[in-house]
Formats: C-alpha cells, sequence, structure tokens
C-alpha cells in the first residue's frame, strides 16, 4: 500500500519551482489545454496472497495479478522529461513474463498526472506497446483526486479492482477535449461509464519521479 500527507507549503513550493503545478488549479490527465498536476493525500492498502493460499482459505479474491515489469530510467531524461524507452521497457517485461498479448487487455489505468510534457510521453510509449489493440479504454484517476504521489499507484490499483468486480469500466473527468497526442492510436480515454461484458483484463502504470517505471498485468 501507500499513504501520502506531505506538507503543503514544501509540496507546493517543490512543484512551483518544478513549473508542473496545475496554474488553474484542475487536473486534467489527457486534455489538449492540462496544464500541470493538483497535489491530493491518501492512502490505500491491498492484501497479497498466493494464489491457492487465498482459493483453499475461501479468501475473497478481488484480481490475480499475472505481471509486473519495472525499469529505472533516471539517467536518461530528467525529473520533468521522463524517458520513454525506460516506460516501454518496464511494460514489455510485464508481458513478456506473464506470457499475455498487450491486445487482451480491456482497460489501462495510465500514469498520466495532466503535465504535458509527461502526458504525452506515456501516450507515445503506451501507444508503441499497444500498437496492435484496436480500442484500448484508458482512464486515470488522477482526474477525480489529484496526484495522490506515493498513494497513486495504490489508488490506482483501487479503481481497476473495482471496474473488475463492477464489470463495469469507470468514466475520467475533463476529456472533451483530448490531447493531441492521442490522435491516430488505439487508446480512448473514457468519457461515459461504459459496461464490461467477456473477460476482464487490465492493466495500471506507474511512473515517478527519478525514472522508476512500473506496469502490472
Amino acid at each position: 500500500g501507500g499513504s501520502s500527507r506531505a506538507d503543503d507549503l514544501f509540496t507546493h513550493i517543490s512543484f512551483c519551482t518544478l513549473s508542473a503545478l496545475s496554474r488553474t488549479g484542475r487536473s486534467r490527465p489527457f486534455h489538449r489545454d492540462a496544464d500541470g498536476l493538483v497535489p491530493g493525500e491518501g492512502a490505500a492498502v491491498v492484501a497479497l496472497m498466493r494464489l491457492e493460499d487465498a482459493v483453499s482459505s475461501g479468501a475473497p479474491i478481488f484480481g490475480v495479478i499475472r505481471g509486473i515489469g519495472l525499469s529505472n530510467d533516471g539517467r536518461r531524461g530528467g525529473v520533468l522529461a521522463p524517458s520513454e524507452s525506460g516506460q516501454i521497457q518496464a511494460m514489455v517485461a510485464a508481458y513478456e513474463a506473464a506470457g499475455i498479448d498487450p491486445a487482451t487487455v480491456g482497460l489501462l489505468e495510465c500514469h498520466a498526472t495532466g503535465t504535458p510534457v509527461g502526458d504525452a510521453a506515456e501516450i507515445r510509449s503506451t501507444a508503441t506497446v499497444f500498437a496492435e489493440s484496436s480500442d484500448l479504454p484508458i482512464g486515470s484517476l488522477k482526474s477525480n483526486t489529484g496526484h495522490l504521489l506515493t498513494t497513486a499507484g495504490a489508488a490506482g490499483l483501487l479503481k481497476i479492482l473495482g471496474a473488475l468486480g463492477s464489470g463495469s469500466r469507470p468514466p475520467t473527468l475533463h476529456v472533451n477535449e483530448p490531447s493531441a497526442a492521442l490522435d491516430g492510436t488505439p487508446l480512448r480515454p473514457l468519457r461515459e461509464l461504459e459496461d464490461w461484458s467477456g473477460s476482464r483484463r487490465a492493466a495500471i502504470s506507474a511512473f515517478g519521479f527519478g525514472g522508476n517505471n512500473a506496469h502490472l498485468i
């Protein structure tokens, strides 16, 4: 799990120094006029068990982890210039470990924070890995909560587990005017709640400061 309760003054000074804080105070991942992130706070925790132990004990199973890919590209770009190759490396590693075709994923929770450079880089790297997908619904919890920093990945996991359990794909706010970087890609920001019929497979990307990249299926 993760928790985030950073000092407001420290957080705002740091992100202002990096020119990463939204001047409009709106968290708008994937929006063509997104102007930065909005910090949030919170906590999220999940319990992990080996699948055979969960089944034998009768524990409720909300999701099954099929693969995880990790990479670090801290030397390649910089704090606000994420490396697309590092992100691709993490995603490809997850699908190779799981033996799963990326085209079988029916929902992707992106890291997308609402920073123009970061979101565009993530869109390009993700579109490369999912190039064989005909239609990949994507979203970002940060449109609802802002950027929960050290809790962001765990919070996104809770969102995905809720979607798997409910059989519906949740919308992302403020994507009425999508980023031009999405043009010509198989990525489709969800604007409305959608039924999710058939097999359900989801993935989550978490791309942090310092080049820490993670992708979970």
